[in-house]
């Protein structure tokens, strides 16, 4: 009702004290009666304080409200000052307002509580370290999955100088990328090795820097690689060697055949020896090469890391490769030759890996109509692409995954070994070769270099 609002008691209030104030200085000036003069003072008194008490109430509340909201205490309630206070309005608004608070905290706490239980599921160790603003160089562990306690074998820390204490290799191969990267790691826990793929993400959240650790052990799918890796590798290399056995075994019997017994031979049956003896020396010289072609691969030499502009590369091989196109009535496309963007990489290696996927393209584009090679680089996100595209015939999908094993190739006279070379090469700069290829539409080979 309108006399419970704050403007109609704060008016009548003042009214009152300035009435009592007049009567006040009349009473004094003009009569001696003390008795009443000092009653009048008593009531002025009171009446100042119970004002200053009714105003200060006010700012208490607000004051309360402020606190509440600063501090998330959702217990505050204003439900009856809202029907009978002086500001209804304002104190159902501060109710509103602590109810929105509430319901944003229970989303936020129900949200976490989602993430942390996905988070205790997945089958990645998950640890999340924030920095101590009191202790530099104390960090705190926020959280701490079960996958990271099964894993490392650990109870769950609060405090990473402790952790580190328990498992220094895993703390100290850590603090190598605590800047953030990807870093695999070979652990002994309790006599069982695990090799682990560990990748650090920084983060600053409100002020406060954070990082998130992530790992997995990956022990058994390298093994299951290497084993597919080996079956596919023994599977060539029996395929090219019963190749070239077969034939010697079978000439080298019919050999056995036409001398056995024979003291002397006489000049036919010479003549039927020279084409035996002959293939069982060209197969043996293709044993002899298939096995340079094996060390080949084994014994990559170093890289020497310099660095050089990516224009300066794409150069080079244009002049290198431009007359062997223009001999195969090839259109060779090499872009952004200005490039100053540079990379730390070992020239001769590069130089040999793009040539391999040049010589692949050209072979590819034999029966194709109007052939094109367009080699040009792309910067994407902290990665470096140089991609060699050309429109032939592609690779069909059941071969994309064969095409890096040692000596599988689908060319009649190909050895099978320049993109496991040039893949081998690419690895040795931290970097990756990677192929995108659609049947009869064309391919590309991309040298993926980080770049930073």
């Amino acid at each position: 009702m309108f006399y419970q609002r704050f403007t109609f008691r704060l008016l009548s209030r003042l009214l009152f004290i300035n009435l009592l104030a007049m009567l006040l200085v009349y009473l004094i000036r003009r009569t001696e009666l003390w008795f009443t003069i000092s009653g009048v003072v008593l009531v002025l008194v009171i009446s100042v304080i119970s004002l200053y008490h009714y105003i200060n109430q006010i700012r208490n509340d607000i004051k309360r409200f402020i606190l509440a909201v600063k501090t998330r205490d959702h217990t505050l309630n204003f439900k009856n000052k809202a029907t009978k206070g002086s500001f209804p309005e304002l104190y159902e608004s501060f109710n509103e307002i602590i109810q929105i608070h509430r319901n944003i905290q229970l989303e936020q706490d129900a949200m976490f509580q989602l993430i942390k239980t996905i988070l205790e599921q997945v089958p990645v160790g998950v640890i999340v370290l924030k920095k101590n603003r009191t202790a530099v160089a104390q960090k705190d562990i926020v959280f701490f999955n079960l996958a990271a306690s099964t894993l490392l074998n650990v109870p769950v820390y609060s405090y990473w100088h402790r952790f580190a204490q328990h498992l220094p290799i895993f703390a100290a191969e850590i603090e190598q990328i605590s800047n953030g990267g990807k870093r695999f790691v070979e652990l002994k826990i309790q006599e069982k090795l695990i090799q682990l793929s560990i990748e650090i993400i920084p983060l600053n959240l409100y002020g406060a820097d954070y990082s998130i650790i992530s790992f997995q052990n990956i022990k058994d799918e390298i093994e299951q690689k290497e084993t597919e890796a080996w079956n596919r590798l023994i599977g060539v290399i029996s395929h090219e060697i019963l190749n070239s056995i077969t034939p010697i075994s079978s000439l080298s019997a019919t050999v056995d055949q036409m001398i056995e017994g024979k003291e002397v031979l006489g000049t036919e049956e010479l003549e039927d020896l020279k084409p035996a003896i002959q293939t069982i020396k060209r197969r043996s010289e293709g044993l002899l090469d298939f096995v340079k072609d094996y060390r080949l691969i084994a014994e990559l030499p170093t890289p020497n890391l310099e660095q050089h502009a990516i224009g300066e590369i794409l150069q080079h091989i244009k002049v290198l490769m431009l007359p062997m196109a223009n001999a195969k009535h090839i259109k060779l496309t090499v872009q952004q030759t200005a490039s100053k963007i540079s990379l730390k990489l070992d020239f001769k290696l590069i130089e040999q890996a793009l040539i391999n996927l040049v010589t692949n393209s050209i072979y590819a584009l034999e029966q194709t109509d109007q052939p094109i090679i367009a080699i040009q680089y792309r910067l994407v996100h902290n990665k470096v692409y140089i991609d060699v595209t050309d429109n032939g015939k592609g690779i069909d999908p059941e071969n994309l995954d064969k095409i890096f094993v040692p000596f599988y190739t689908t060319r009649a006279n190909g050895s099978g070994i320049g993109l496991t070379i040039t893949r081998n090469i690419m690895k040795m700069h931290l970097g990756s070769l990677e192929v995108n290829s659609a049947p009869q539409v064309g391919t590309t080979f991309s040298l993926v270099f980080n770049y930073s």
